[in-house]
């Protein structure tokens, strides 16, 4: 019986998701593929969890992937809450477009970054020539894709390809990081994801449509009472995803 190549643990409404071959850099092949899509759709499958975070085991996040990998990264951009990457080290190749699919992504100022497909021939085939544009901006992407370069944490922050750097205790920042963002409306998470992520594929007018849809339905829901309740109460509210 092989090795469990993706690790999930719960703690309370979070969840962690760890890439769990150490020894290869972590590298994508068909059992972490399977492994991690299966992760994902049982996630999604479980109200219970507000925030997930995705990082990989040992000092390195993902330094790629093996010959003919099927492509997880559609499999986690998909899960329906917020998803924050723990670059605890290199994401290159296809571990670096698994961290593109993550809603927030912070790194260890150790940590590099690239999408070096180009150097053996071929292109990033995991989502890279599409999301990398639509964060960091298309002349800086299309220099990163032509040219395979890597770049440091600090790079990448100053270009926006990570929201924040972190020198030493990264899981300990992710947790509180994702301890923040579950502590707010499940539902009202949910729903900003889907606003901006639909959004950035419409017209201006339909994505406000969208955005108002998505205000209004929040209306019909326990949590929206009971966040409106603890605030005139001055209390932290009790939310449950009703």
């Amino acid at each position: 019986m092989p090795d469990t190549a993706v690790i999930l643990v719960r703690k309370g409404h979070l969840a962690q998701i760890t890439l769990n071959r150490p020894r290869d850099g972590n590298a994508v092949n068909q059992q972490m593929a399977q492994e991690l899509e299966e992760i994902c759709r049982r996630v999604n499958q479980d109200d219970d969890i507000y925030v997930v975070t995705l990082t990989g085991a040992g000092d390195v996040f993902c330094r790629g992937g093996e010959a003919k990998p099927r492509h997880p990264a559609g499999a986690v951009a998909g899960i329906d809450r917020p998803v924050i990457a723990a670059i605890n080290g290199d994401a290159l190749g296809q571990g670096l477009e698994i961290a593109l699919s993550c809603d927030i992504r912070i790194a260890s100022d150790k940590a590099k970054f690239g999408l070096t497909q180009v150097a053996q021939g071929v292109i990033p085939a995991d989502g890279g020539t599409q999301r990398l544009p639509r964060i960091i901006g298309r002349g800086k992407a299309l220099e990163l894709l032509m040219t395979g370069d890597t770049v440091s944490a600090q790079e990448a922050l100053e270009m926006g390809l990570v929201s924040r750097v972190v020198v030493g205790k990264l899981a300990e920042e992710a947790q509180k990081l994702a301890e923040t963002v579950a502590a707010k409306g499940p539902i009202a998470l949910r729903y900003l994801k889907e606003a901006v992520n639909k959004g950035l594929d419409m017209t201006l007018k339909q994505g406000l449509r969208l955005e108002a849809d998505l205000y209004f339905l929040l209306h019909t829901t326990a949590d929206r009472t009971e966040g409106i309740t603890a605030f005139r109460e001055k209390r932290e509210p009790k939310y449950k995803g009703e």
